[in-house]
């Protein structure tokens, strides 16, 4: 899959420049990799994924606009066998679970040793899965014990919208932001709500908050 040269053609998504740069010049410590575009937005990151066809898609979760993981569905719509690794601030097992669902190919939290993100990058363009250990390690736990908690029933875009309602946003901001119309938002808002068994928008951030999914 990769280009003659035998590089690793990475597209870098994060809406911090400074971060971007960041990995720039950690990437450049590899000869096996090279940044062959970035982009600042999921709306980005998808049209980018079309025209460049990267081997390996960098992706953050907290975007402007769309959010990493509908930027994961929308670049999976268009080719299944697109490799994605998430590269996230969130240590979260709901937000690993999603990703995974939505269809990256690895999971890896920005706490992790420099030197780790290379090896997840070359494990993913290999057609191979990477997920921090630490993170997978508690994933199968609560796996396990039947703890993922009450977000597991959720789509990934009941989650993304959750996520959004929790935040504050109004039925029409979301519309706007997501691209869709106001009546989807209100018929996912009444699924998440019967879903997570709760009555207002104010108990969806209580429960954001008591899962480490909104800081308080």
């Amino acid at each position: 899959m990769h280009s003659e040269h035998n590089k690793i053609r990475i597209l870098l998504v994060d809406d911090h420049a400074v971060v971007r740069a960041g990995y720039q010049m950690l990437l450049k410590q590899s000869d096996k990799t090279e940044i062959i575009a970035e982009a600042a937005s999921g709306e980005q990151a998808s049209k980018l994924f079309t025209d460049l066809n990267p081997d390996v898609v960098v992706m953050d979760l907290s975007l402007p606009g769309i959010s990493g993981l509908e930027a994961i569905r929308r670049i999976i719509r268009k080719d299944a066998n697109a490799r994605i690794l998430v590269f996230s601030m969130h240590e979260d097992t709901v937000f690993v679970d999603q990703a995974l669902r939505a269809g990256a190919r690895g999971y890896l939290t920005k706490n992790s040793a420099p030197k780790t993100l290379i090896k997840a990058i070359e494990e993913i363009a290999q057609g191979r899965i990477y997920i921090d250990e630490r993170v997978a390690q508690h994933l199968a736990f609560q796996k396990a014990r039947d703890e993922i908690g009450p977000f597991s029933s959720l789509s990934t875009r009941e989650f993304e919208i959750f996520c959004l309602l929790a935040e504050g946003l109004n039925t029409n901001e979301i519309a706007s932001r997501l691209s869709i119309g106001y009546k989807t938002v209100a018929n996912y808002s009444s699924q998440i709500k019967n879903k997570l068994q709760v009555n207002t928008t104010a108990e969806l951030a209580r429960l954001a908050i008591r899962h480490n999914i909104l800081q308080a």
